[in-house]
C-alpha cells in the first residue's frame, strides 16, 4: 500500500522486531504506561504484523492480525497521529482478514479510540473493561460491511 508520505507493508515479526519494539514501547509502554511485561506476549511470534515506514525510512505505525481475528497492537507515533497511518494499518489488515477467508475481525479498542474504529464500521458490545487500567471495549466487524477500506 502507497501512501504520499508513508508506506504500510507486511513484515516478519523477528526481522522487524526492533523497529515494532521502538512503536509500541513509545506508544504503549512510555506515553500510556502499560507494564512492559502487558506488551509482550507469545501471540507476537503467530500473528501478521504491518509496519507503517516513512518515506525518510523511520517506522512510524505498526498493528497485527491474529490467527484468530484479532486485530490488536495498533499504534502510531505521535507525530504522525491523524495523518491517515492508522486508517491505512488498519485497511491493510482488513485485506489481509479477507484474503485469509475471515468473515469478521475483533478488536479491543481503547475507549478514546472508538469513533476511529466506528469510521470503519466496527460496532462496538459487550461491557467496557480495562486492560492494562486503560478502559477498553470489544468491537466486531463483519468484512462484508467494511467501510472506508
Amino acid at each position: 500500500m502507497k501512501m504520499t508520505d508513508f508506506t504500510v507493508r507486511d513484515v516478519d515479526f523477528a526481522e522487524s522486531f526492533e523497529a515494532i519494539r521502538f512503536i509500541r514501547e513509545t506508544v504503549f509502554v512510555h506515553e500510556q504506561r502499560v507494564p512492559a511485561e502487558l506488551e509482550w506476549d507469545d501471540d507476537d511470534r503467530h500473528a501478521h504484523h504491518v509496519l507503517a515506514v516513512a518515506r525518510s525510512g523511520e517506522p512510524i505505525g505498526t498493528a497485527r492480525l491474529l490467527p484468530d481475528g484479532h486485530i490488536g497492537r495498533m499504534s502510531v507515533l505521535a507525530a504522525w497521529r491523524g495523518r491517515g497511518v492508522g486508517g491505512a494499518l488498519l485497511a491493510h489488515l482488513l485485506t489481509v482478514a479477507r484474503e485469509r477467508g475471515f468473515p469478521r475481525v475483533l478488536l479491543n479498542a481503547q475507549v478514546q479510540a472508538l469513533d476511529f474504529y466506528r469510521k470503519y464500521g466496527f460496532e462496538a458490545y459487550g461491557e467496557p473493561f480495562l486492560d492494562a487500567d486503560i478502559p477498553h471495549r470489544s468491537m466486531a466487524l463483519t468484512l462484508e460491511e467494511a467501510r472506508n477500506c
